[in-house]
């Protein structure tokens, strides 16, 4: 079973935890009904309750409605934050994502990207990527590998709010959302029930009921503990610095910037012509030392974490000029050609700010009647911009499979189809998860095999362009 082999496959990290959480079952699904509609405050039976309100899960409600299939069907959308009033500022928040074209096309189709481009975004048109301990780099840019932009940036929040006003203009009755919806905790069915249903205690005395459960509440999920299912998961003891950036001069800023540190990586991410976002990903208490430091000095070390020269290894040195000699002799291109990323003059007032980062991956991604989404699913470090896109991810396959079992009239959680969703997910995360494990365990070290190895494995695939098409089309499906 697939899911086995990712167990075995990610056991054997060192820090690794496995938690297995129980819960107390109903004996039946008709059980749970007639408990939820014995209670004084039972609110309502629904075919689909999404806890959790973050971008995938009101990405999914949206599907939902959008979908001419699925938009009968009665759906709750639990958020555990206060319904707030959005209004675009001119200072960018300090939370950003990296939308892939997958996403794009996703939000194209539920009608969202239009009100993205009514607000802001920045198209990345090139990157580059480089090792701060040998200069070796790769780049990749738009007109070469892709037939559109790279990706482009976008605040968190403005992303939420371009999604939440689609859903509510969607004009879907059967669409619900309750805020400040504080859950106590969940009682699902068995594994034998015939019709599963679960039930929904929320921290008020209310309580609903569902056919079909979607976890969509975050890499701590509640949903995955009541499945009792296993979650492999370790800190990195690493925490990524986030602020907002003031260039030195005004440029085009189409480029995303991303050095290898031996600290980990630090990156630029275009917002617009003046102003860039930053994620560097260090130490704990490197995280900490950065948040407590004067904003002069603190540019001056992020500076420093640009271009600073690292001591170099004359072994290491040798060997990548002569493959980058060899490659020029046969006509690819050695990597030598290269922009300078942007100075930075200073950091937006307390824009500053730190988030822990780690792994975590759930060996089943459903239930009887349940099924995880985005970061209640897995958890990746943020080197390669993929946590959000592959929760997005999710959410359209999950919608297309539902849909499509509901056209040959099959139950809304029949196991066919739920585990056609389980095994196509996890066929594309837990590629990318492994891969970018694998760079951050090579990239964290500085010992000279190591470095080598990298140094010039980067320079043959920077020279290798049907390598570096198969790298974009992966990050960005």
């Amino acid at each position: 079973m697939f899911s086995n082999n990712v167990k075995r496959l990610l056991v054997r990290h060192t820090k690794c935890s496995i938690r297995t959480t129980s819960v107390r079952c109903l004996s039946t699904a008709e059980d749970v009904t007639s408990l939820s509609k014995s209670t004084t405050n039972f609110k309502g039976d629904y075919d689909v309750i999404i806890a959790g309100g973050g971008m995938v899960g009101c990405s999914l409600a949206c599907a939902l409605a959008k979908d001419s299939l699925l938009s009968n069907l009665k759906v709750l959308l639990l958020e555990g934050s206060p319904n707030k009033s959005f209004q675009l500022k001119p200072e960018y928040s300090n939370r950003v994502v990296a939308l892939n074209q997958n996403t794009k096309a996703l939000m194209s189709s539920l009608d969202v990207w239009r009100h993205v481009e009514a607000m802001r975004l920045q198209p990345v048109r090139h990157m580059q990527v480089w090792d701060a301990c040998s200069d070796v780099m790769i780049a990749f840019n738009s007109e070469e590998l892709l037939d559109d932009d790279v990706a482009y940036i976008v605040e968190n929040d403005v992303m939420l709010h371009a999604i939440n006003k689609e859903l509510s203009t969607a004009k879907n009755d059967n669409i619900q959302i309750v805020y400040d919806a504080k859950i106590a905790g969940y009682q699902l069915p068995k594994q034998e029930d015939l019709k599963p249903k679960s039930s929904v205690q929320m921290a008020n005395g209310d309580t609903y009921s569902c056919k079909l459960l979607i976890g969509a509440d975050g890499a701590n999920s509640a949903v995955r503990k009541a499945m009792g299912v296993q979650y492999l998961s370790w800190s990195y003891e690493q925490m990524g610095v986030v602020a907002t950036l003031n260039l030195s001069e005004e440029c085009e800023n189409t480029t995303a910037w991303q050095r290898w540190l031996p600290t980990g990586p630090v990156a630029i991410l275009p917002l617009d012509s003046k102003r860039s976002s930053l994620v560097w990903s260090t130490w704990q208490d490197d995280a900490k030392e950065l948040l407590k430091l004067p904003e002069d000095q603190f540019v001056d070390a992020l500076n420093d974490a640009l271009w600073k020269q690292y001591p170099r290894n004359t072994g290491i040195e040798t060997v990548t000029s002569w493959t980058s000699s060899w490659l020029k002799r046969v006509g690819l291109p050695d990597g030598t050609a290269r922009q300078l990323p942007p100075s930075i003059s200073n950091v937006v007032p307390n824009s500053r700010a730190a988030f822990p980062l780690g792994f975590g991956h759930s060996t089943r991604y459903i239930g009887p009647g349940v099924a995880l989404i985005g970061d209640a699913a897995h958890r990746v470090h943020p080197l390669a911009g993929q946590g959000v896109n592959l929760g997005f991810g999710d959410v359209k396959d999950l919608t297309h499979l539902l849909s499509e079992a509901m056209y040959s009239g099959l139950e809304i959680t029949h196991p066919d189809w739920m585990g056609k969703y389980e095994s196509v997910r996890q066929r594309h995360n837990v590629p990318t998860q492994l891969m970018i494990e694998m760079l951050h365990r090579i990239y964290t070290v500085d010992l000279m095999p190591v470095v080598l190895a990298r140094s010039v494995g980067l320079q043959i695939t920077n020279a290798l362009q049907p390598l570096k098409k198969m790298i974009m089309s992966h990050a960005t499906t």
